[in-house]
């Protein structure tokens, strides 16, 4: 397994944990996408595994994508590789949830809502910032409305604007783990009340059958999203101006073009 993620087993094999090993920040860099997505393929095949959960190191889920690599050219190998991880994680053959601490924005987020289950440090802050850097978060589109509801899903999209763990708990998507507790001894609970003595095969079923009407919804439209991205908002001068203004640290000199 890449250095990028590590694998830990817990509870005898029962619980497999992921965790992204890119400090600062746990980039979605196109190594980082190619290493899950390889670390998710292999633990498919865990005979008796009850929950996948993914996590960030260094007291960060993930700052998302690495805009170093979101100009038009590399974009149109990224965002393909990018979704097609997603979409593996939707079809995890386990119950799958976020164990999130710190910041969990972009494509971090993305990730996250891919998972049946988001569990939160109190303090962590969750967003879509795409649109300050002239883009948008075709899976965040998809998957946020059917989470939470339009209306906040969308003032989540079109302001960029970070939330805090308790914002989005009372929204539904995050389960909060109290001020002062531990994250991780905090799933262990959850595991061990809600999972641990329950069947495999039927955890497995039971996922996947969950995910049915939601992969119905997304999956036909994530390529016409990608298109959209890839097609009409990477030939505008606003989308390149916002990753170059980034990347310079100033601000964007927006054409709206």
């Amino acid at each position: 397994m890449s250095d990028l993620v590590t694998r830990i087993d817990e509870r005898g094999g029962r619980w497999t944990r992921l965790v992204l090993n890119a400090p600062r920040g746990n980039l979605l860099s196109i190594d980082m996408i190619g290493a899950l997505h390889d670390a998710l393929r292999a633990v498919g095949s865990t005979p008796g595994l009850r929950w996948l959960t993914v996590e960030g190191a260094a007291g960060e889920f993930s700052f998302g994508a690495d805009l170093r690599e979101h100009r038009p050219e590399p974009m149109r190998e990224v965002l393909p590789l990018t979704h097609a991880l997603l979409r593996a994680w939707l079809a995890a053959p386990v119950p799958t949830a976020a164990l999130v601490e710190g910041r969990c924005l972009g494509g971090g987020f993305e990730l996250a809502l891919c998972c049946d289950d988001i569990l939160a440090a109190s303090d962590a802050l969750f967003g879509c910032p795409e649109v300050n850097v002239g883009a948008f978060p075709p899976i965040g589109a998809l998957l946020l409305p059917l989470r939470v509801g339009a209306s906040r899903a969308g003032r989540a999209i079109v302001t960029g604007d970070q939330q805090t763990a308790e914002y989005w708990h009372e929204a539904g998507l995050v389960s909060l783990v109290p001020r002062g507790h531990d994250l991780l001894a905090s799933a262990g609970e959850w595991f061990d009340s809600r999972l641990a003595g329950k069947s495999a095969i039927a955890l497995s079923n039971a996922a996947r059958a969950a995910r049915a009407l939601v992969r119905t919804q997304v999956e036909p439209l994530i390529a016409h999203l990608e298109r959209q991205y890839l097609d009409e908002l990477l030939a505008t001068h606003d989308a390149v101006e916002g990753v170059d203004a980034w990347l310079a640290k100033r601000p964007p000199a927006w054409r709206d073009e």
